[in-house]
């Protein structure tokens, strides 16, 4: 039996919108890209440049020919990896702690630094 969405426990991402990240798995492993945009529902991850396929578009009346466009498909979160140093292109899994001002930082696991 099919969950609704407001039945499915929202699980949260580590990447955020505008982080670098490194493709670690699939077909376009070791492609660098920013993250155009997230899915926490399917635990999806929008990569610029990455994952970036051609749809049909019917003819319309206002587009008597028809057309294609180019649609981003998301790559699952657990194929790609956050890039702490642009220059080497390293890699690191995340954490979470609090400061001492009580906010909630991510951390690097890899350096201890925040991310």
């Amino acid at each position: 039996m099919r969950m609704k969405k407001e039945e499915v426990r929202m699980k949260k991402l580590r990447i955020h919108k505008g982080d670098l990240v490194k493709v670690i798995a699939g077909s376009h492993k070791g492609k660098t890209g920013k993250v155009v945009r997230t899915s926490a529902v399917k635990q999806e991850v929008f990569v610029d440049g990455i994952g970036v396929i051609k749809r049909k578009v019917k003819p319309t009346q206002l587009n008597p020919r028809g057309t294609t466009k180019e649609v981003h498909v998301g790559l699952s979160a657990g194929k790609v990896a956050l890039v702490i140093d642009e220059k080497k292109h390293t890699t690191s899994r995340l954490t979470y702690k609090t400061d001492k001002s009580g906010k909630k930082v991510r951390i690097a696991k890899k350096t201890g630094k925040e991310a």
